[in-house]
């Protein structure tokens, strides 16, 4: 497997351009591996008021992918969860799109879980994963 870091350039002429030299544009894409950009991820726990309010929302920022259509998945403590679970449309930006993902436990769920993990695949690419230990999050 050969991940690279690249920059896709191409020039286009302009009928614009008063003095008709061609204008460069530039779409980063990243660490790719065959065209696909594997995405950035980040996992925020609940705040820690909101389980005295009797749910506990998780959220995964999925950043910097190509192309969108990555799917987005939680495990809780190991196994594949479905409930409860929101994905956002994906935004593009810079030639990379970003997305986010919500997970909303009851408290009861949050308080007896010990690992929350984000994860996004594509095809038969290796997943990207982020997860979080439930006992190193602080209660006040």
């Amino acid at each position: 497997m050969v991940l690279r870091l690249s920059t896709l350039h191409f020039l286009h002429h302009s009928n614009n351009n008063s003095i008709g030299a061609p204008a460069a544009v530039q779409f980063p894409l990243g660490l790719t591996e065959g065209g696909v950009t594997r995405p950035s991820l980040s996992l925020l726990p609940p705040s820690s008021l909101e389980p005295q309010q009797g749910k506990a929302t998780l959220l995964c920022l999925v950043s910097k992918a190509f192309p969108s259509d990555w799917t987005v998945s939680w495990k809780v403590d190991g196994s594949r969860w479905s409930s409860g679970v929101v994905v956002s449309p994906a935004v593009l930006y810079s030639g990379l799109y970003s997305w986010s993902s919500t997970l909303t436990l009851t408290e009861d769920q949050w308080r007896k879980i010990r690992v929350v993990s984000c994860e996004v695949n594509y095809g038969s690419n290796q997943a990207v994963m982020k997860s979080l230990n439930t006992q190193q999050c602080t209660e006040n």
